[in-house]
């Protein structure tokens, strides 16, 4: 059994215990236990560091995917032995290499995760976007992230730039790039990607203008996996603490894109931490009740409107969903009001909530276990390795505790 996360040391001198404020900078520091990253001159991927946490003495019989609609699994072992194989035939035969860009454009189903990990585990970038685009919206995102391939659902291949090669999903094409044919390796040789290279390019929202390319790094997503892991050993300490059972690896149903910051960050996670994560190809509330009760889902991400239906429709309180222990709350906030009348409804579940944005590779503040998650209205605490300010935007004066502005991210 690994040992259990020590609890949080005192702030340095200057630093507020209960804010994390610093008066002589005006900066807040994170007051949650700094977890253990890789030192960041070490190549390493995110797809690495994601495999490298999981324990093979309890993988064999977990299944790392399932689809919600067929029920088709995916064992951890047929799921790493698929990325493995994969990766070697996007690096000898489509002769990718560290750095060139691939675009994805798929709805959420299980080849999705494999291709996202091989092409993280060779060093090219991933680049997930919205299967429902429109043709200009694509060509749009393809000069922002300049791919050199795409791989595409056979249903979107055709909105796509002509001059970008695509591979068509299950295509006979990509079923050759994916076997294992024992004339190549079924891994590359080993390249040496540093931390700091891009894993990523994803897109936001638009809500300001058109959609612009966000790149993300090796070393972010490795700190974002390093505080999920951060937050369950804080979860199961607690639990001891109180003569209880840790909660066992979350079953999480995924009906937010994989192309989305969310999506994207939850498969990540769920693999680090060696879960099962169910996919949804698009949402549907009444597919995500039945869902829920065949596959025994713990953990559910989820808007604040998803809450709003559980409490108003009777279909939530007929099915069985006895086993969801969490709901994690993003991309909109959650009213007290709402937080409070589910959780009269469904008292067991845990609401936690957080922020985060696409730009930031997804959480940077997040509630974390039962007695913080019943402070409805707040996404908690700034998890660790990050700092941030609040800045009078008028001014540019950096502001202090209980004082509205806006939110500055810096690198902790």
């Amino acid at each position: 059994m690994a040992d259990r996360a020590p609890p949080p040391p005192p702030p340095p001198a200057g630093i507020d215990s209960r804010s994390g404020f610093c008066a002589a900078t005006r900066i807040f520091h994170s007051t949650r236990a700094p977890g253990d990253l890789p030192p960041e001159s070490l190549p390493m991927t995110a797809a690495a560091y994601a495999f490298s946490l999981l324990s093979s003495s309890t993988l064999p019989g977990r299944p790392a995917l399932v689809d919600a609609a067929t029920g088709i699994a995916i064992s951890y072992p047929s799921f790493l032995a698929a990325v493995r194989s994969l990766a070697g035939g996007l690096w000898c035969s489509l002769g990718l290499r560290p750095g060139d860009v691939a675009l994805v454009v798929a709805p959420s189903r299980l080849e999705v995760p494999v291709l996202d990990f091989a092409l993280m585990s060779i060093g090219a970038v991933v680049s997930p976007a919205n299967p429902v685009s429109t043709p200009e919206e694509y060509a749009h995102q393809v000069a922002l992230s300049r791919p050199v391939v795409a791989f595409a659902a056979p249903e979107v291949a055709a909105k796509l730039p002509g001059h970008v090669r695509c591979v068509v999903i299950g295509s006979d094409e990509y079923g050759r790039l994916a076997a294992s044919d024992g004339r190549r390796a079924a891994a590359p040789a080993a390249v040496a990607v540093k931390q700091s290279d891009t894993a990523a390019v994803l897109y936001s929202s638009g809500t300001t203008g058109r959609v612009k390319a966000v790149a993300i790094t090796h070393r972010n997503l490795i700190a974002l996996m390093s505080l999920h892991a951060d937050n369950r050993e804080k979860v199961a300490r607690e639990a001891a603490e109180a003569g209880e059972e840790p909660p066992p690896p979350a079953v999480t149903l995924l009906p937010i894109p994989l192309f989305h910051v969310f999506g994207f960050m939850m498969v990540l996670r769920s693999v680090s931490m060696g879960e099962t994560s169910v996919l949804m190809e698009r949402f549907d509330f009444i597919a995500a009740l039945r869902a829920i009760e065949r596959y025994r889902v713990t953990l559910l991400p989820a808007a604040p409107p998803v809450l709003v239906a559980m409490v108003k429709y009777e279909e939530a309180r007929r099915r069985d969903l006895s086993s969801l222990l969490v709901i994690g709350i993003g991309g909109a906030p959650l009213g007290r009001e709402v937080a409070e009348q589910f959780a009269s409804v469904f008292p067991n579940v845990e609401l936690v909530q957080g922020y985060g944005l696409t730009e930031s590779s997804g959480a940077v503040a997040a509630t974390v276990g039962p007695e913080e998650s019943k402070a409805y209205g707040s996404v908690g605490k700034l998890g660790s390795h990050l700092q941030a300010k609040i800045v009078d935007p008028s001014t540019g004066e950096a502001l202090g505790p209980g004082q509205r502005g806006e939110l500055w991210l810096l690198d902790g």
